[in-house]
């Protein structure tokens, strides 16, 4: 990492654990940008800030709960009156799901697209007006391979991500002549709790670890990764193991693709 974060002001939700501590972790060791940490559990934000060794006056908390979508006005507002600008907006912050489409509650859907996709907009919208008006800013959002292709047990999750592409791509071009950059991150299967916290059916956390997650790629390794693909200023990056070749397949060879998702383990 060189120094482009450095003098930067980042705006991380879901920072109370996973990909979003990881960040945390690998931005306070490896820059002096000045951190804004947001989830919905504060006493964890807290917790992480001090196990990075973060000093201070280089972080700053804002608990916010993206279902809340109509307080994000707000939220952008006290994330600014903290160190005076946002310079990078990390939308990491979302929900999971594993259950079949046929056994998901209709309520259990929209709560996906509540969170992963009408919260993280709802944030995203409130932020831009001081990039704008600053000329200049990052937009960078974790999506999943789930954005790019479906896969069985993750329908309202895949029609989630799939949202978010769709807005985010067209952001950026609306956002160009502002000298505003969005960034698409897609992970694949990373060593985080997100099965664990992910949705059943019913609306209910899973609980349990799958295999595919508990094998897959280290979270500080993706930490790194995604940052890199940030500093670039990449449109879209899909990071993570073996599964990432689906996005190729999808593009050049979509009907094999649905041959092997069909009898992929997805857990």
């Amino acid at each position: 990492m060189n120094n482009y974060f450095d003098n930067k002001v980042i705006w991380i939700t879901g920072a109370s654990s996973g990909i979003g501590e990881a960040l945390v972790q690998q931005l306070t060791v490896n820059s002096n940008a000045k951190l804004i940490l947001s989830s919905r559990k504060e006493e964890q934000l807290y917790d992480v800030a001090e196990k990075a060794g973060i000093s201070a006056e280089r972080y700053a908390v804002v608990p916010l709960d993206l279902i809340d979508y109509k307080k994000m006005p707000d939220m952008a507002a006290q994330a600014i009156e903290k160190f005076g600008k946002v310079d990078i907006l990390i939308n990491n912050a979302g929900l999971s799901q594993r259950s079949l489409a046929i056994d998901t509650d209709i309520e259990v859907d929209k709560r996906l697209m509540d969170v992963d996709f009408i919260g993280t907009v709802a944030l995203t919208k409130a932020i831009l007006p001081y990039m704008v008006k600053n000329y200049g800013g990052q937009i960078a959002v974790v999506s999943s391979l789930m954005g790019i292709f479906g896969a069985p047990m993750r329908s309202g999750y895949a029609a989630a991500k799939h949202a978010l592409h769709g807005f985010f791509d067209s952001l950026r071009a609306e956002l160009y002549q502002d000298n505003i950059f969005v960034t698409i991150i897609c992970p694949g299967f990373i060593q985080t709790n997100i099965s664990i916290n992910a949705v059943t059916g019913n609306g209910l956390q899973q609980g349990t670890m799958d295999d595919a997650t508990m094998n897959g790629m280290p979270v500080d390794v993706f930490a790194r990764k995604m940052l890199k693909a940030i500093e670039q200023r990449k449109n879209q990056k899909a990071i993570g193991g073996k599964e990432v070749m689906a996005v190729y397949l999808k593009r050049f060879f979509p009907g094999l693709l649905a041959k092997v998702v069909r009898r992929a383990k997805v857990v």
